[in-house]
């Protein structure tokens, strides 16, 4: 069976320390993690290690650290010639010591500590420097996903980017809407039908055949009110503008 150590403890780590503890294919040999507290709840206490020179011999180490911390980390390993890869969406593998052999283990979710996910449909977006590394990885994510892809440090680079679209700066929008809704005593739950309608909708559209709203339709007079409605607010109206007039520029 394939021994996976994980080096890390934070969101990333522990949802994939999760995972691997519910494969029948792969076996969690190891955790490390600086404050060994931190991932008690989810691993025995002779499987986590606190001292990076204690790691066993395994299969492969994933490193699920911060980005900027990789490099570092890597350096820390005291074995060579052995499978280290990191989760980083936005990091190539040149960012890995070269003592060891280098991949890219990335999955492409977002992940929150207390929000349980199904690891089974997050993609897993894989790179390595050779074929036999490149299966061994295939055959870990195959045991925890059923989307797994070959993905180079090019491609991710701009995955990631369409990520933080997708993902973060809409997320940041829903906390203005909520914000909005809070501050004028309406339940943001009420939006909850537009946004998975929103969501579900770009399933069998492509996005720009799905927008709709005041900005696409140039309605100039609901702009005007709404601009009106926010004028307490500049950063928001300078939010709205701007989206607006990236709207009607893309959509001409």
């Amino acid at each position: 069976m394939i021994k996976v150590s994980i080096i890390g403890s934070g969101n990333v780590a522990q949802h994939l320390i999760a995972a691997f503890l519910k494969s029948e294919a792969v076996t969690l040999l190891q955790v490390f993690a600086r404050n060994s507290q931190s991932v008690s709840h989810l691993v025995p206490e002779n499987r986590i290690t606190s001292d990076i020179s204690e790691l066993k011999t395994a299969d492969l180490y994933i490193i699920a650290v911060s980005d900027d911390a990789i490099p570092e980390v890597s350096k820390q390993l005291n074995f060579t010639n052995k499978l280290v890869v990191h989760t980083s969406g936005s990091s190539g593998m040149d960012v890995l010591d070269p003592k060891n052999r280098k991949g890219v283990f990335y999955p492409l979710q977002t992940f929150s500590k207390d929000k349980a996910v199904d690891f089974t449909e997050i993609p897993l977006c894989l790179e390595a420097e050779n074929e036999t590394d490149y299966t061994l990885l295939e055959t870990v994510a195959a045991a925890l996903s059923d989307k797994v892809y070959r993905i180079d440090s090019a491609q991710r680079q701009s995955l990631h980017v369409a990520a933080v679209f997708s993902c973060n700066f809409v997320n940041y929008l829903y906390q203005i809407g909520d914000e909005i809704c809070h501050e004028n005593n309406i339940p943001f739950e009420i939006l909850f039908p537009l946004i998975r309608e929103t969501a579900d909708k770009i399933k069998k559209l492509p996005p720009k055949a799905a927008q709709t709203g005041p900005a696409i339709r140039r309605d100039q007079k609901t702009i005007e009110r709404h601009l009106n409605f926010l004028q307490n607010n500049p950063e928001r109206i300078k939010l709205y503008q701007l989206l607006t007039e990236s709207i009607q520029k893309n959509n001409v």
